[in-house]
């Protein structure tokens, strides 16, 4: 019986790249989505025995999406797959229960065996990775959001933050200075009580802000 496979990702030629590899193998992909909306709606409609979801998408990215499968199916192994080795992303990634992070450095052969033992069940994560990130998923305070004060603004800043924008993204973002952003990022982290931005990421996903 073959493995059926979603594959989301914005890139059309990653798509096709991918099916291409699969064809000759135990993997059907049943469906293509090209952001996180369009991969939600075909999950529902598929069923999907493995979903390899990649992070940043337009419109609705796939940790926003990874969280949204995550509710609605708790059981289906879902692999983030990204251009970026990215500890905030990596760190949500476990945070929202990924089965794994793969990077789009691996071979055809690596990326064949991770949807094979994901879809037995088996998690992804190295040791090593989630050493990376044990300190921040066990010191990132769990106070709720009301109980920090954090402004308006650096509320914005930390929602940029956790979604693993660079400071120079967030000042993009926001229209505002990379000095400003940079003076707000400090602020947010002092006011969290956490000491990186990766504690940070994990906070907001705790809090619900991404």
């Amino acid at each position: 019986m073959s493995i059926r496979l979603l594959i989301a990702d914005d890139h059309a030629v990653v798509r096709a790249g991918i099916t291409a590899l699969l064809c000759e193998t135990d993997i059907a992909v049943v469906a293509a989505a090209c952001n996180g909306a369009e991969a939600l709606q075909m999950a529902r409609k598929q069923r999907p025995d493995v979903v390899l979801l990649d992070v940043r998408m337009p419109e609705f990215d796939g940790m926003a999406c990874l969280s949204k499968l995550r509710v609605e199916f708790p059981d289906t192994p879902i692999i983030m797959f990204s251009a970026y080795k990215n500890p905030t992303y990596i760190a949500r990634a476990v945070a929202l229960g990924a089965t794994g992070y793969v990077t789009k450095s691996v071979t055809g052969q690596e990326l064949i065996e991770a949807i094979r033992s994901g879809a037995a069940g088996e998690s992804l994560w190295s040791s090593d990775e989630l050493r990376a990130v044990s300190g921040s998923l066990t010191s990132a305070r769990l106070e709720s959001v009301f109980d920090v004060p954090l402004t308006k603004r650096e509320g914005e800043v930390l929602k940029q933050l956790a979604l693993g924008l660079s400071n120079k993204e967030i000042a993009q973002a926001l229209s505002i200075s990379y000095e400003t952003v940079k003076e707000h990022v400090q602020h947010v982290l002092r006011k969290l009580g956490v000491s990186d931005r990766t504690q940070a990421a994990v906070w907001a996903v705790r809090n619900g802000l991404v």
